[in-house]
């Protein structure tokens, strides 16, 4: 069917090189990974999080996959199942005065008890985090990083047509905002504050009908945009994301999992999708758009919205791609800029520059010649005492 940490320049372009797109951005094809459904991140030692075929993995800035959370406290679950996730921001819940881990992963649990799982920062443990009940399965999550929502864990699940919205506290406890949502599926995220009446409420998108929609904390589900892609099952708009402040001076790439499917026109390649921030920049996309992307040939949208909202094509061309799961973006390393050398140390007041050159030049002949005049003086004064007498 979706956040960000500085890294490296050179090591993340070695996984989006550049992509003519003369007649519109193309995606590139990165690291494989067997049953790639979703990613996320980067954590903050700049790695993405990857999840395919029931099992997660790091992948370093360097373009190096890792196996993670493998151990006997590890992750092992939904094997073949779009167990969507999404990482930890580490940010604090006000009205629980907790906060969640930074680098923890949360996942959809699609088998019984459904609900989420969490995965430590260091994947040496995971267990149950939140069951959640009343909807037949789960399909969409996200971390509010606006605060909109109390910076809680955002989950999506289907009741009947409709869409269920729980918000999860970083103590586990569950709240439901709203049971009557359109229904919605896929990688979900929050507006930034910036994206006109729909900031801070939760995007979803709806493959069948190709809208997208803003949920607001009171649980109103709004229209957005309804893109002119396709539609339909395993075809519509599939994954949403939002550009981070920052990403078009120094943005690396957006992500997007390319997931293999048996048959159908749109096959996947299980290849981690790549397109840079350049190709963003020359479709016309800006810092704080919406991204929409198909899951059926993986063409892509921006959404702009201020006092109204409108479309930009991106990604143009469908391919035999198969979008699943968010967008992930990366960015090049802030060079903090050097501190101003200390002024040297003086040990008594200060002198004026023209002094202390003058000083530095002749300071040694003034001492001598002082000294003489004291002496001359101190003769002086005793000739005079001897004629006194």
């Amino acid at each position: 069917m979706r956040r960000l940490l500085a890294v490296t320049t050179a090591a993340w372009l070695a996984l989006a090189p550049m992509t003519a797109h003369a007649a519109g951005a193309a995606w590139t094809q990165g690291a494989k990974v067997a049953g790639i459904f979703d990613v996320d991140g980067p954590r903050t030692d700049g790695s993405l999080i990857v999840a395919g075929a029931g099992a997660l993995y790091l992948l370093d800035p360097t373009g190096t996959l890792n196996p993670f959370a493998r151990g006997p406290g590890g992750y092992h679950d939904d094997p073949g199942s779009e167990a969507y996730l999404s990482m930890s921001p580490g940010g604090a819940v006000s009205s629980a005065g907790c906060s969640f881990v930074p680098d923890e992963t949360f996942l959809l649990r699609l088998h019984t008890p459904i609900g989420i799982t969490r995965v430590s920062a260091s994947g040496d443990e995971s267990g149950s985090f939140a069951n959640l009940t009343g909807v037949t399965g789960l399909n969409g999550i996200a971390f509010d990083t606006t605060g909109s929502f109390d910076h809680r864990l955002l989950v999506t699940g289907l009741l009947h047509n409709n869409t269920a919205v729980f918000a999860i506290d970083c103590s586990g406890a569950v709240q439901v905002l709203t049971r009557t949502a359109p229904r919605v599926e896929g990688g979900v995220a929050v507006a930034p504050s910036g994206f006109g009446s729909f900031g801070g409420a939760l995007i979803a998108p709806d493959e069948l009908s190709g809208k997208i929609y803003a949920i607001a904390p009171t649980g109103r589900a709004t229209l957005i945009a309804k893109p002119a892609l396709p539609a339909g099952p395993d075809t519509g708009v599939e994954s949403v994301g939002f550009v981070p402040p920052g990403f078009m001076s120094r943005g690396i790439a957006v992500y997007y999992a390319d997931r293999f499917t048996k048959g159908g026109k749109h096959p996947g390649n299980d290849k981690l999708l790549q397109l840079t921030a350049d190709q963003l920049a020359s479709a016309g996309v800006q810092e704080g758009d919406l991204l929409a992307a198909t899951e059926g040939g993986a063409t892509m949208v921006a959404v702009h919205c201020e006092a109204s909202c409108k479309v930009i094509p991106v990604v143009a061309k469908a391919t035999t791609e198969h979008g699943e799961g968010h967008l992930a973006f990366t960015m090049k390393a802030v060079t903090p800029s050097p501190s101003p050398a200390p002024p040297p140390a003086t040990s008594g007041p200060s002198v004026p520059s023209g002094l202390a050159e003058f000083a530095g030049q002749w300071g040694i002949p003034i001492v001598a010649i002082g000294i003489f005049l004291g002496l001359v003086a101190l003769l002086g004064v005793q000739a005079l005492r001897r004629r006194g007498r």
